[in-house]
């Protein structure tokens, strides 16, 4: 999925934007570190979450013990936790960036984040932030 197709998803959706930000690949192809992503992955809280719940399906993934909100057949999940880690929702959204009027996870939880999960894709993406920030700082 390429960057314009991830933000006309998500907006559709309207979402409170002090209650949400784009996490997992998301602030990657926001910040041209990836072109293109699998799927996106929002946090929510709040009225985010409430309405999310009100729009999606509600699935449960075993796997990783959460629970999400999905649309568009996959390529778009809301959930109030995630899968690695100990992740601070409300930091995480409290202190997001904007880009284009949506809110994105900061570039250093992604990487925490990442580093914990420790999948292969992870590691690509790990090394691809560090090649990304020889140019730019974190």
């Amino acid at each position: 999925m390429n960057l314009t197709t991830a933000f006309d998803l998500l907006k559709s959706l309207d979402l409170p934007d002090a209650d949400y930000a784009v996490f997992g690949s998301g602030p990657l192809l926001v910040r041209g570190i990836i072109e293109d992503a699998h799927d996106i992955d929002v946090i929510a809280r709040g009225k985010a979450w409430t309405r999310a719940l009100e729009q999606g399906e509600l699935t449960y993934l075993p796997e990783e013990d959460i629970t999400i909100v999905g649309f568009f057949d996959g390529d778009l999940s809301v959930g109030t936790s995630w899968a690695f880690g100990d992740v601070d929702i409300d930091h995480l959204i409290d202190t997001a960036e904007e880009f284009d009027g949506v809110p994105f996870v900061r570039i250093e939880h992604v990487i925490a984040y990442k580093q914990v999960a420790d999948r292969d894709k992870d590691h690509d993406h790990l090394r691809r932030i560090a090649e990304w920030s020889q140019t730019r700082p974190l």
